[in-house]
This record gives C-alpha cells, structure tokens and sequence, in this order.
C-alpha cells in the first residue's frame, strides 16, 4: 500500500504541501472534506462522534487503500492506523510566528487578532486530539520524518517527501492486500461495534435486550462476520421435582444454527461461576448431543480486548 500521511499543527500549512506532493506522486489526495465525504458514504449519513473517529475513519481509508494510493491529510493523520508496510508518516512543523503570519493572511486579520485567533485553534486542536485520540499531543514516535516550514517551501517539502515515498518504495508494495485489510476492518468494526456503529450494508444488531454488556459485543462480532445467531432460543430441563415438573433449567446465550452449536458466555467473577459450571456439566450429561462452548471471562476478555474493547464484566 502506497500511504503517505502528512500532518501538522493548526495554521502549519500542512494541508498544501499534501496537495502539492500527491500532484508530486500522482496518489490520490484524502483531506477533511474528502473524509467527511467517504464516512458519510460508509455510515449512511450517521454522526460519528469524537470517540468513534479514529476507527471510522481507519476502516473507510483501508477500504479505499485497497484499490489507491492515498497522500491523507488531516490532523492526527499519523495515528489512525497502524503502521503497515508501505506506509510513511510525515509531519509538518511551523514556528509561533509563522502559523500567526498564515492566520493574518487567510483571515485578513491585524496581528493581535491573528494571536487570539491561533490560541483558539490550538485550544480546538487539543480537545479535538484528546477526544479522537486519547491524548492531547502527538507523540514523536508516530512519525518518520518531519519538516521544517521555516527552511522549506511547499513545493521543496513536497519533493522531499516524493523522494521519502521512493526510497521507501511506497508505490511498488501495490495497494492494501486484502489479508491485512481484512485485519485492519476486524479491529475497526469492534471497536465501532462497542458505540453501536455498523457501516451500510453490514448486518446489523437485532433489536434484542441483552442481559450483560458482553452478550451485545459478542453479538456484534458475529454480525460482522456475518453468523447468523439466536439469542437464548432455548431452555433445557437439568432437573425435576417428584411430579416430573422442571426443578431446574439452563439455557444457553446464544445458538449458532451454521454450526449447530450453543455458546455460553461466563464473564462474571469467578466466584459466581461454580454454580453455572455444575450446570453445564450437567446439561452435558444429560444432553449428550448437544454441542455447547463456553467463554469464560478470561477467553472472552482475550478476544476482545485484543481488538481494543473494554467490556463490564
């Protein structure tokens, strides 16, 4: 995949040397209205709230990354995915005084309003970093290379970074294959799963009360693989009183039909599991054919928080 992010503080002027280097190296050019455009193009028009962005956004760029080479440039470019062969990450730096001069230029502003209106943008930035991505400030390791604005024109930075992109061989490692991006839509899809958010022409969560946070979540991840579920579709009778009336019962979360198998998730503490243990040993042994797999807390906690979820348990 040929991806190349550019990013930079507000007022930076990152934004045209993206422009001016992907004329450069003839990739396509995904800014904030582009952005804009393909999550409303993914998600059907749905807001996207701040904590939600970073995955939306990952998901709608390696979908496009599996056909484009792609300059994107936005703020917080250089943290919405993971690094992934043939990718290169670039920052742009501007000086106090430079991003005031800008701010002067585009908004015909006199300097003292110049000044006031940067502390603006900054204070913006940061809020919007900290709720998209956790922090308020980039962190240096996220980058491979940084410029300077100061000792740089847009078009020097940008034939610098074309020469970056071909001494990384960004165009010869060919578009996303599809392993990673299928990798890459795992991670995302759960974590959007956990706000509710399932991109158009996904199947989507039936409208089923669940009865603990990690049955949803589980839901959510068949849907997204496309298993077809039912939820708690069953009783089955352990144990009966001396008129054959049923003492005692179990049933299962979920069923899965494809597979003829019911999945039984146990993310309580462990303490409270004893019980629903004896349980299911006994419906195993008085239901011998019955096919049944159990999660426990730490299986289920291992699947999913290795996508980044966090789940009550």
């Amino acid at each position: 995949m040929g991806l190349l992010t550019i990013s930079g503080e507000p007022a930076s002027c990152f934004e045209g040397v993206a422009h001016a280097t992907a004329r450069l190296l003839g990739f396509d050019l995904v800014d904030e209205d582009r952005i804009s455009q393909l999550l409303r193009e993914q998600f059907g028009g749905k807001n996207i709230p701040d904590y939600a962005w970073r995955p939306a956004v990952a998901s709608a760029i390696a979908n496009l990354a599996k056909g484009h080479h792609l300059v994107l440039a936005v703020r917080g470019a250089e943290a919405i995915l993971p690094l992934v062969p043939g990718m290169l990450r670039a920052g742009i730096l501007s000086t106090e005084t430079r991003r005031i001069g800008a701010v002067m230029l585009e908004r015909r502003l006199e300097r003292p309003d110049a000044i006031a209106a940067l502390a603006q943008m900054d204070d913006a930035a940061r809020t919007e970093r900290k709720a998209r991505f956790g922090r308020a400030a980039p962190l240096p390791e996220h980058f491979d290379i940084a410029l300077n604005a100061e000792q740089f024109e847009h078009g020097q930075m940008a034939e610098i970074l074309r020469a970056a992109a071909g001494a990384r061989c960004l165009r010869e490692q060919g578009f996303l294959p599809a392993a990673v991006e299928a990798k890459l839509q795992f991670q995302t899809r759960l974590e959007l799963a956990r706000h509710g958010i399932v991109p158009v022409g996904q199947a989507r969560l039936k409208p089923v009360a669940f009865g603990h946070p990690s049955e949803e979540v589980f839901a959510n991840l068949l849907d997204f693989y496309s298993i077809h579920w039912e939820y708690e579709p069953r009783s089955f009778p352990l144990q009966w009183d001396k008129d054959g009336n049923v003492a005692e019962a179990f049933t299962p979360d979920f069923y899965l039909p494809e597979f003829d198998i019911y999945v039984e998730l146990t993310t309580m503490k462990q303490t409270l599991v004893t019980r629903k243990n004896r349980k299911i040993k006994l419906l195993r042994a008085v239901y011998p054919h019955v096919n049944i797999q159990v999660f426990y807390q730490k299986d289920f906690q291992d699947l999913i928080f290795k996508y980044g979820l966090r789940v009550s348990a």
